[in-house]
């Protein structure tokens, strides 16, 4: 019988511990919306709709850009297209988002670069219009920039 109670209270202990570490635990933050539409032109290699996703994690956030309307002018390799987005900051300034993340694409095929790494504050309210997407494909560097206001609105962090 005793070896049942203490089990029992064992089991009780460690349940107390993991209830309050989920208490102590930092809040997950999150950005809203976490992804936006914008129409993007670049120039001779397209225009039309890209989707722009964020997330966040404290001060860290990333943003993916998609579009099927924006095609990769020849087959690339994966992690083969250094991008750096800048979106623009409502208070003024503004926020760049770098790296040399992209899946493997064949010619042809839509453009994706991401997840792009960049620093964020809470509160900070960020926009692709007059902002641009800057990738560098073998020493070719290839400008977006958004014709209008993403949609649904800015991405605001916590």
């Amino acid at each position: 019988m005793r070896c049942k109670r203490i089990g029992a209270g064992a089991a009780l202990a460690a349940g107390v511990l993991a209830v309050s570490g989920l208490a102590f635990a930092p809040a997950a933050l999150a950005v809203t919306p976490q992804a936006a539409t914008i129409s993007a032109d670049c120039g001779t290699f397209g225009s039309g709709e890209a989707t722009l996703t964020a997330t966040q994690n404290g001060t860290a956030a990333t943003v993916t850009v998609k579009s099927s309307a924006i095609t990769a002018p020849i087959a690339l390799g994966a992690d083969s297209i250094s991008s750096s987005l800048t979106l623009v900051k409502s208070g003024g300034g503004t926020v760049a988002f770098t790296g040399t993340k992209n899946p493997a694409m064949a010619a042809g095929a839509p453009v994706e670069v991401g997840p792009l790494s960049g620093t964020v504050a809470s509160g900070d309210s960020l926009e692709a219009f007059g902002g641009s997407l800057k990738m560098t494909v073998f020493g070719i560097t290839i400008t977006c920039t958004a014709t209008g206001p993403q949609s649904p609105g800015p991405f605001v962090f916590d």
